[in-house]
């Protein structure tokens, strides 16, 4: 049931993008998600969704399994949409259900902001956890970071703490997907009946879940622990990152995509 879902999963390869320094995937998600969210019409937005395809087919990852990243949000995919279009109002009225009406606009708007959301989380996961191994991403985390720790912030902790979250997210799903089988196994119903009935039937799951999750964090820490993990405190990198011409070239290539994007909203009429 869960084993689409590839959150947190890291995919190896050889691609340019899996060449990429970890630190500037992460500066350049951040100009991305900029031009995604600066694009004001379907131009705009149209350059963003080519860039997103671009960046699967260059990936090597397949669009199938790139597919498979919006299964988590899709709820709110659909709930955002459905919000648009009934509370978006405009000249154009297509259909009146009682006090609901639709409009042209609202549905065109709709669709914009789905493809908005969905370009964010393709090009996120493509150029993060994808081709990204969580031990390089938690030392760009670091190095990136590295300037707060002169005013004494945990930067290190910090940087750990979200490789070891990316690490327990496919493990935790797994087990979810051990559990559900269990229950199932045992004649629990999960697909039937009223919306209390499939939340109660849910607790057989969670509480075993909760119970796994703390047992393997207290494990992890007890083996850190017996290992004298001390931090960031004189550590060695087997890998160091150093920025090559490829970043740079691609960091480029980011500016000239932002370029094009506010060339776009200049010239073309905006959508929202």
């Amino acid at each position: 049931m869960l084993k689409d879902i590839t959150l947190g999963q890291f995919f190896p390869g050889n691609s340019i993008i899996h060449k990429l320094d970890p630190r500037i995937k992460i500066i350049s998600i951040i100009f991305i998600i900029v031009a995604i969210f600066s694009a004001k019409n379907y131009y705009a937005l149209g350059l963003v969704c080519l860039f997103s395809l671009t960046l699967v087919i260059v990936s090597g990852i397949g669009l199938g399994m790139v597919l498979k990243s919006i299964k988590p949000v899709l709820f709110i995919l659909i709930f955002t949409t459905a919000a648009n279009i009934f509370w978006t109002s405009g000249e154009n009225l297509l259909f009146q259900i009682g006090p609901v009406k639709v409009y042209l606009e609202g549905i065109a708007f709709a669709v914009f902001m789905a493809l908005r959301i969905i370009c964010l989380i393709i090009i996120t996961f493509v150029m993060l956890t994808y081709t990204t191994s969580p031990v390089s991403l938690t030392d760009a985390l670091e190095r990136l970071l590295s300037p707060l720790a002169k005013i004494k912030l945990p930067v290190h902790e910090f940087s750990m703490m979200m490789s070891i979250a990316l690490r327990f997210i496919p493990t935790l799903l797994e087990e979810t997907d051990k559990i559900i089988s269990a229950q199932k196994a045992r004649g629990a119903d999960f697909e039937t009946g009223s919306l209390k009935k499939r939340l109660r039937a849910l607790v057989p799951i969670f509480v075993p879940l909760f119970v796994s999750a703390f047992r393997r964090a207290d494990e992890l820490a007890n083996a850190m622990e017996c290992r004298l993990y001390r931090g960031g405190v004189g550590r060695t990198r087997m890998k160091v990152l150093k920025i090559t011409a490829l970043d740079v070239f691609f960091l480029l290539f980011i500016m000239l995509l932002l370029a094009g994007l506010f060339f776009l909203n200049a010239f073309f009429a905006s959508a929202i």
